[in-house]
């Protein structure tokens, strides 16, 4: 079983794979109860973002890890999938750019290098 840090990594890892753009990590647990990580990409349009976040949920799936809930599917501009320890947003690259979300939970200390292990 991976503890909350290398699901992240192997997530963004995924992520990067499948050619996401900026792709980040942030450890937020010591500003909030809800989780212990995001990790945050974009896709270049809507079938990227979906594709994104449906390779995400099946190569996890095979390794018996589902996620609690995703919201976002539908419209693919901002899919979130919910791991619990672990939230993932796959944005398109309007919605990134606009909500811009690491601004509001970078605090200098808590990116996580992807080459992290």
């Amino acid at each position: 079983m991976m503890n909350s840090k290398e699901l992240a990594l192997t997530i963004a890892n995924m992520l990067v794979d499948k050619k996401a753009e900026d792709v980040c990590i942030i450890r937020v647990d010591h500003l909030t109860s809800i989780t212990d990580y995001f990790v945050i990409a974009t896709g270049r349009n809507t079938i990227a973002v979906r594709a994104l976040a449906e390779d995400v949920e099946d190569r996890l799936s095979e390794q018996g890890i589902e996620p609690r809930r995703k919201e976002g599917v539908n419209d693919a501009r901002w899919i979130v999938v919910d791991y619990a320890s672990v939230i993932v947003h796959v944005l398109h690259p309007e919605e990134r750019e606009y909500y811009n979300i690491e601004r509001l939970w970078l605090d200098g200390s808590n990116q996580v290098p992807l080459t992290e292990q």
